[in-house]
């Protein structure tokens, strides 16, 4: 279906047009308003790469034009990581009359937008009442916004995971010796266990005693069966046993118990 994009006549009358573009300036602004990528709601997604393909420029003087555009006419709003740009009058124009094949349209294009910020100044102009109490639903719709923070903050949780779970393999490689497949996946089970904090300290305590590392698998093996799951439930038990900072306790006889289990010299 063939799309139409309006350009009324007071356009050449406008004071701002009239007395503050340059013939570039008009010239770049007429290409806003028409260009293939706008929508019904004045919000379109377009990289500064085509429209300099578009005009014969170079990506310089776009980011420039853009840049006059926004900070000196203060007619457009640009965010350069969704690649949108929003014409802020575009519904004084555009948006004045709205039958049910507009609503519809207007209502699709909306829940395209990625960036419902830019949706705000542009509702602003307006003149129709229906139309905007669309935008204002997706204006005031901060669901939207809710799920990319939990999005961002749950990547942020697994990147930390991740270099916490590195830290435990250097742990091992800094004090016990080259990490094999083996002994890479004994960790990330014993990680999942009883958490990072656990097979670090288990680690710690065999080293304390000048042992290998089938020391630290006892004493994990006696946390996981006792239910230890942080550092303040190894301190109780600690405290249990009597001996307060004391590495030789219940868990010295869990690893001689593993060690002898598994046929480990310990």
């Amino acid at each position: 279906m063939a799309k139409f994009r309006q350009v009324h006549t007071t356009f050449w009358q406008d004071p701002r047009v009239l007395e503050e573009m340059t013939p570039e300036d008009k010239y770049f602004y007429l290409y806003l308003l028409t260009n293939p990528n706008t929508t019904q709601i004045g919000v379109y997604q377009i990289t500064k790469k085509q429209m300099a393909f578009d005009l014969g420029y170079s990506t310089e003087s776009i980011t420039s034009l853009l840049d006059r555009f926004i900070n000196a006419h203060k007619v457009v709003r640009y965010n350069d990581s969704t690649r949108e740009i929003a014409i802020l009058n575009w519904g004084k124009y555009n948006l004045n009359k709205a039958g049910k094949p507009v609503i519809d349209c207007v209502k699709k294009e909306l829940k395209e937008v990625k960036d419902k910020t830019l949706l705000w100044e542009v509702m602003n102009g307006i003149p129709n009442d229906s139309v905007v109490a669309e935008f204002s639903r997706h204006v005031y719709d901060t669901s939207t916004t809710r799920g990319q923070e939990e999005e961002k903050e749950e990547e942020e949780e697994k990147e930390e995971e991740q270099q916490q779970q590195e830290n435990v393999y250097d742990f091992y490689q800094n004090n016990f010796g080259v990490l094999n497949p083996f002994i890479t996946e004994k960790l990330s089970m014993w990680v999942v266990d009883v958490g990072i904090e656990l097979v670090i300290e288990s680690m710690k305590r065999a080293l304390a005693q000048q042992k290998k590392f089938n020391y630290a698998e006892g004493i994990l093996k006696r946390w996981s069966n006792e239910n230890i799951k942080t550092l303040d439930d190894v301190k109780a038990a600690d405290n249990q046993f009597g001996r307060k900072g004391s590495v030789r306790n219940g868990t010295t006889e869990a690893a001689e118990q593993f060690a002898k289990e598994n046929g480990i010299p310990f």
